[in-house]
């Protein structure tokens, strides 16, 4: 298991008329916490598309438990926690003001072939890397 934390700050055309950080702005702050989290281990998106493989996700469960708001500064904490086959699973908490959760997801992901558009084996230095953390 592999735990990264990265923040960011609720900006102003990210909320509704409320102050609300807009409910579907949330699977943008997963996508960042999770690139940041791989960048982290060496390994980025762009890497692995000049290598030949995809990474969409399957599956995406996101659950809101408090608002975030205009301005507030949020802390993402993104958690590989299973690596299985072609899939890879990301699981996800984001806080505010340090200790307030707002809201937890999970996101599968499959390593896909650009060529051939089928689940592939992750790269062998992926695992490597991985492994190693």
């Amino acid at each position: 298991m592999y735990t990264h934390k990265t923040s960011l700050r609720v900006r102003y055309g990210e909320t509704d008329q409320m102050g609300y950080c807009y409910y579907g702005n949330y699977a943008q702050f997963f996508e960042v916490g999770r690139v940041e989290a791989l960048r982290e281990l060496g390994f980025s998106y762009k890497k692995l598309e000049e290598s030949g493989i995809m990474l969409p996700v399957r599956n995406y469960s996101v659950n809101y438990i408090k608002p975030a708001m205009y301005d507030d500064l949020l802390t993402i904490e993104t958690i590989i926690s299973k690596i299985e086959g072609a899939r890879i699973t990301f699981d996800y908490a984001i806080y505010k003001e340090g200790d307030i959760k707002v809201a937890e997801a999970t996101t599968t992901l499959v390593f896909v072939s650009k060529t051939t558009m089928r689940p592939t084996s992750p790269p062998k230095d992926f695992i490597v890397l991985f492994a190693g953390n």
